[in-house]
């Protein structure tokens, strides 16, 4: 019988959202944990002993001396079609709305080549930091496909060994307003490979019939949906609530992710709260876009804002409610910097929100792609796909703050790609001496 290269990972630090409920914890943190990897997956996870030095596959044998681990990383909420455009848009004025004015100015200049050369820099970034799915919203501009629909089709076929890439249609909801409107968009997403229906929900475009529709639709044609709502500071804004009305008055049997839900922070606690209880009921998921919430809403030009822009994410995490962190825009009208890294979305969000226990928390909320309604949790490891993200720290309390980090993917150590700087660890590899990684 042929014998399987295994490889063994010593002295992990996994998150407690990783690991059994009945792990042991030493000096109040999880202990450290020994990982077994066999034909590109994961098959065991086991409590680390220090004790133990000796093993008959060496070579195969790192030690991570205690670095913090964490899952293959999500990237639920991106923009590949607007990405990279900021330099060539001159002047603007602050907030959503002019953001969108100036994006829609420059959608005359995507052909095929400038998105391609785009989306693949930004995917490649995206790999480089260890992201192995990612969401990318698509501008769906009238009843036709948009040329951005077809050329992240074939990125996302280009890209399968290093990551999933799906697709959001970003409706506005003027295009929604009729059944027969709203069925020709979704029947063309039900006709994509991995792809999901989505709108955008604002008071400056609110049509209460068209989320009926659109619930309507999505039921139908069994769709999930992925949703721009109520990215804005109106306390009046009505999208969530007319989007609760509509679940739970359908037999709505899909998930339903909602994007950026500012207002939710602008209304009262008793009203914000019992929305809230509301959402707990229903198949919901929140995500948060720190980066760019923080830079368009209240924006006003020479004044310092006072709202922070983002949603209730810790009163959400009290009712059991999955909330992730994303990057969104990156150097584009709606936000002049950033990559793509998630781990960046969530520091952002330690900042800006006050979250607490950031790696043992926290860090699920950029790995969790079961709460993007995919059938892999990630509790135990065994059996998933054996891809990590391992930091060069030893130190939870302080996570994250920028440190460099090591990729495993399939069972093997990658290198990040040319155009950026190969780690000290991956350079080492070969040499058994990894920038205090070792061989046992």
């Amino acid at each position: 019988m042929q014998k399987h290269k295994i490889t063994r990972l010593l002295n992990v630090r996994l998150p407690s959202w990783v690991l059994p409920e009945n792990w042991p914890r030493i000096n109040d943190e999880p202990a450290l944990a020994s990982i077994e990897i066999e034909n590109s997956r994961f098959i065991s996870l086991a409590i680390s002993d220090p004790a133990i030095k000796e093993d008959n596959n060496k070579e195969n044998t790192f030690d991570m001396a205690g670095r913090l681990a964490l899952p293959a990383l999500v990237d639920a909420h991106t923009h590949l079609d607007k990405t990279f455009t900021r330099q060539r848009l001159g002047s603007l004025s602050p907030g959503l709305l002019a953001a969108i004015v100036a994006m829609k100015e420059d959608q005359r200049l995507w052909n095929k080549e400038d998105l391609s050369l785009r989306i693949d820099q930004a995917l490649i970034q995206s790999t480089n930091h260890g992201v192995s799915y990612l969401r990318s919203h698509i501008d769906w501009v009238d009843d036709n496909v948009p040329l951005a629909w077809d050329v992240l089709a074939d990125h996302a076929k280009m890209w399968k060994s290093k990551l999933r890439l799906q697709r959001v249609a970003l409706v506005p909801l003027p295009l929604l307003t009729t059944k027969s409107q709203v069925m020709k968009i979704a029947n063309a997403v039900k006709s994509s490979d991995d792809a999901i229906m989505g709108a955008f929900i604002h008071s400056s475009n609110f049509n209460a019939d068209a989320i009926h529709w659109l619930i309507q639709a999505a039921d139908e044609l069994k769709l999930d949906l992925d949703l721009h709502i109520d990215e804005e500071l109106n306390p009046e804004a009505k999208g969530l609530a007319c989007l609760l009305d509509a679940l739970e008055t359908t037999q709505f049997s899909g998930r339903v992710v909602c994007g950026h839900v500012c207002a939710l922070s602008q209304k009262g606690d008793s009203e914000a709260l019992k929305l809230l209880d509301r959402i707990a009921k229903q198949p919901i998921t929140l995500v948060a876009l720190p980066a760019t919430n923080l830079l368009l809403q209240d924006a006003i030009t020479d004044r310092t804002p006072r709202q922070r822009g983002l949603t209730l994410v810790h009163e959400a995490k009290a009712r059991s409610i999955p909330v992730l962190f994303a990057s969104d825009n990156v150097q584009d009208a709606f936000c002049a910097f950033g990559d793509y890294d998630p781990v960046e979305a969530l520091r952002l969000g330690v900042y800006s929100a006050h979250l607490n226990n950031a790696f043992d928390e926290w860090s699920q909320s950029i790995c969790r792609k079961d709460w993007l309604n995919q059938p892999e949790p990630y509790f135990n490891l065994i059996g998933l796909p054996a891809n990590l993200c391992i930091f060069d720290t030893t130190t939870a309390a302080c996570w994250p703050n920028n440190e460099e980090r090591h990729l495993l993917q399939n069972g093997q150590w990658i290198e990040p790609s040319a155009n950026r700087f190969l780690s000290t660890f991956h350079c080492q590899l070969n040499s058994n001496t990894t920038s205090g990684i070792s061989h046992d």
